[in-house]
């Protein structure tokens, strides 16, 4: 396995930012995705509702919007609208996202404990796909 690229980023609405040398858990799910694609509303729904459920303290789940790929998108609104309340950060341009080689969004990247890429999904992987490599990863 390879070594996650290290980054960071802003999160949003938030003076503060977020490094991947911050991810402490077992496992840290980055998720990279833009406001006008479907496929990307789907999977931010998805994680949305794992991301409620969830009362582990074994994974970090980071979504990362791509800038770049949806420059005039009013964030704030969007994620209010859809009621979105995991921890968002906004990439800088295509930065992050080229980093990790992503092809489309949704991209999902799955890093184990030792910061190394372990898992990679792309546009047409379910929820179900990506929980099964966090469990073989916890």
């Amino acid at each position: 396995m390879k070594q996650a690229p290290s980054f960071s980023l802003p999160l949003f609405n938030s003076t503060d930012e977020w490094s991947l040398e911050d991810a402490t858990k077992k496992v840290t799910m980055l998720s990279f995705w833009t406001s006008w694609c479907p496929d990307s509303q789907r999977d931010l729904q998805a994680k949305q509702a794992l991301y409620q459920s969830m009362e582990t303290d074994q994974l970090d789940m980071i979504m990362i919007h791509v800038t770049g790929r949806d420059p005039d998108v009013d964030l704030q609104s969007f994620l209010k609208q859809h009621e979105f309340t995991f921890p968002v950060l906004q990439d800088n341009g295509t930065k992050v996202y080229d980093s990790y080689q992503c092809m489309g969004v949704p991209t999902t990247i799955l890093i184990n404990e030792k910061k190394e890429v372990a898992f990679m999904y792309h546009d047409k992987a379910t929820i179900m796909d990506i929980m099964k490599g966090v469990a073989s990863l916890l």
